[in-house]
C-alpha cells in the first residue's frame, strides 16, 4: 500500500471532530487525494452499528458486546473504505481507530489489554496508522465541555460516570507511552486555533516536508 494512514484520538470532549474539520481544507491544499472518515462508522453498515452502540436507550449492551460491535464496525470500515483508499495511494485520516478500543474498552470498561489487542489484530489484520495524533485534555475539563456543548445531544458513552472517563484518559496515556514513534501528543486544552495549528504542523512535519 502506498497511501498514508493517520488517526486522531482522544477522550470525548477533546475536540477531535472540530479539529479535523478545520485541518482538512488546509491539508487538501497540499494533497487533494485525502479521504476523511470516522469510527465507528465511515460506511453505511458501520454507521448503523454506530447508532446501536451510542443510543442511550441501549442500556443492555455490556462491555464485551460493546467491544465486539466496535470490532465489527471497524472491519467493515477497513474493508470497504480505508484499504481501497490506501491501495490507491490516498491519504486517509480517521476520527478514531484501534486505540479507542484499547482506551475505552480495555481501560474504561476494565476488559484488559489482551482481548482488545487480539480483537483489534483480528479485525484489522494488524494494520496500524502511520501517525496517530492524540489530543490530550484533563478529564474534568473534557466533561465540562461535553456538558456545555452537547447537553441535549449526549450519547451512551458521554453519559458514563466520570470514573470511566478518567480510566479512558489513563488508557490513552499508557498507549502513547508504549508507542512513542507512532504518536504525537497535542495539548487540547489550548485555544482551538492553537490546537488546529499544532495538529496541522504535526502532519506536515511528518509527511510534507
Amino acid at each position: 500500500m502506498n497511501g498514508i494512514f493517520i488517526s486522531l484520538e482522544g477522550p470525548d470532549g477533546a475536540g477531535k471532530t472540530t479539529v479535523l474539520e478545520a485541518v482538512l481544507p488546509m491539508l487538501k491544499k497540499l494533497s487533494p487525494e485525502i479521504v476523511a472518515t470516522r469510527e465507528p462508522g465511515g460506511v453505511r453498515v458501520a454507521e448503523e452499528i454506530r447508532q446501536v452502540i451510542l443510543n442511550p436507550e441501549n442500556t443492555d449492551i455490556d462491555a464485551k458486546t460493546e467491544l465486539l460491535l466496535f470490532a465489527a464496525a471497524r472491519r467493515l470500515h477497513l474493508q470497504v473504505k480505508v484499504l481501497p483508499a490506501l491501495k490507491a495511494g490516498k491519504l486517509v485520516i480517521a476520527d478514531r481507530f484501534i486505540d479507542s478500543s484499547v482506551a475505552y474498552q480495555g481501560f474504561g470498561r476494565d476488559l484488559g489489554l489482551a482481548p482488545v489487542e487480539w480483537l483489534n489484530e483480528f479485525a484489522t489484520d494488524g494494520l496500524k496508522p502511520d501517525l496517530t495524533l492524540y489530543l490530550d485534555i484533563d478529564t474534568d475539563a473534557a466533561l465540562e465541555r461535553i456538558r456545555k456543548n452537547r447537553a441535549n445531544d449526549m450519547d451512551r458513552l458521554d453519559m458514563e460516570r466520570a470514573e470511566m472517563h478518567h480510566k479512558v484518559r489513563q488508557g490513552y496515556l499508557e498507549v502513547v507511552k508504549s508507542e512513542p514513534e507512532r504518536f504525537v501528543t497535542i495539548d487540547a486544552s489550548q485555544p482551538l486555533d492553537a490546537v488546529i495549528a499544532d495538529t496541522f504542523a504535526a502532519i506536515t512535519d511528518r509527511f510534507f516536508k
